[in-house]
């Protein structure tokens, strides 16, 4: 199912291959977030142009709409986004924790009216993996709660010991056979992918012991790989990495790491190198609809007056679409007349940088060069402090 395929010796960098119904992944992997079926502004014929392998979809968003309904009716996610690769759906716990507009935690789940239309909602552990099992993902996320940052250790400790519990019932669901999500129509029936892959989640907060706490409690109840949620929710840098080193220590060499929401580039190569094989982020389709595109020496603000007689691509030598047809100062035309084209071209230029520079930390693993690799491109990196919380 994961198979480590190169270690790097003076970090814990790793590259490997993981193995979904939808095809196999090359680790270190960037998910571009699909949140409601879309990578916003992209779609999925591009989305293998730029060779992505896998996408997210967040099972909050897509149950309030377009409704699981629909998605049965198109013959689950997949089919319904035109998309015949790998898809790892989260399990919309941290959605309802910071979107919904009226929520109530109980033992047996979360009470909730949705953001959309202020409807009453209820999603439990065995629902959420009932809803992952319509979608059809190939790797479904159990159902956490996020804690918020700041918050006192007590705090902390419940809420890890609630995701503990639900994890552990996430899990009895799975072996028991989630339900068939039908409808009114046999022909409608959708059951999840075959071999759905499972993901425990890692909580605790900022605080290292119960980080080791969750992560050892999820690893006894035994998943096919791991997440460390509750990070890039505002926390300092420096508390992120050490949450996520608190975690990634207790967890199996021999099964995938998943680091939710995170995060920049420069940062995406620390985590990597703490041992990190999965990551997904807002970053580069929401800074593009802004008007900012990644480089390898930080982020252009393509709205400034600099750029407008620019004949030079976004950045020398990409192999992006943007960069191979355009200049800086045409797609600054295109986002001061607030031309989507614009927004378009950015989008697609940031997903290749972010896909791209995976490409670039594999083959640096493989070759025994990671470490110089991340390196360089850290100190050349000179991206602004940017907005990490997942949106």
């Amino acid at each position: 199912m994961f198979e480590v395929r190169a270690t790097d010796k003076s970090t814990k960098a790793r590259s490997g291959r993981l193995k979904t119904g939808h095809g196999l992944i090359e680790t270190p992997a960037f998910m571009p977030v699909g949140t409601q079926g879309s990578v916003k502004a992209v779609s999925s014929r591009e989305l293998r142009e730029l060779n992505t392998q896998i996408v997210l979809g967040n099972t909050y968003h897509l149950f309030v709409r377009p409704g699981l309904d629909v998605i049965r009716h198109f013959g689950g996610l997949h089919r319904f986004m035109n998309w015949d690769g790998p898809i790892l759906t989260d399990s919309g716990g941290y959605q309802i924790f910071s979107l919904a507009k009226l929520r109530k935690i109980t033992e047996k789940g979360v009470h909730f009216q949705n953001h959309v239309d202020g409807t009453p909602a209820f999603i439990s552990p065995e629902i959420a993996m009932e809803i992952q099992a319509a979608l059809g993902s190939d790797i479904a996320m159990v159902l956490d709660e996020c804690p918020p940052w700041p918050c006192d250790y007590d705090y902390a400790a419940r809420s890890m010991e609630l995701t503990a519990r639900w994890a552990a019932r996430c899990k009895r669901s799975v072996e028991a056979g989630v339900p068939p999500a039908t409808s009114n129509n046999a022909a409608d029936t959708v059951t999840a992918t075959e071999g759905q892959l499972v993901f425990g989640i890692v909580q605790g907060a900022t605080f290292p012991e119960l980080r080791k706490q969750s992560a050892q409690a999820s690893v006894e109840i035994g998943f096919d790989g791991y997440a460390i949620g509750g990070v890039s929710v505002g926390e300092p840098e420096e508390e992120m990495m050490r949450a996520v080193e608190s975690s990634s220590s207790f967890l199996p060499e021999n099964k995938p790491r998943y680091g939710m929401g995170l995060g920049t580039p420069a940062q995406l190569l620390e985590l990597i190198a703490r041992g990190m094989d999965m990551f997904d982020c807002v970053l580069p389709t929401r800074l593009a609809r802004n008007g900012t595109a990644f480089a390898a020496t930080g982020t252009l603000n393509l709205k400034n007056a600099e750029f407008a007689r620019d004949k030079n691509p976004i950045e020398q030598g990409c192999a992006c679409p943007a960069c191979q047809e355009y200049t800086r100062g045409y797609i600054r035309h295109l986002v001061k007349a607030e031309e989507i084209l614009g927004l378009r071209l950015i989008t697609l230029h940031n997903l290749h940088f972010y896909l791209d520079l995976m490409r670039q930390a594999r083959a640096a693993i493989e070759n025994g060069t990671f470490n110089e690799f991340r390196f360089n491109f850290v100190a050349n990196y000179r991206g602004r402090e940017l907005d990490l919380t997942p949106s």
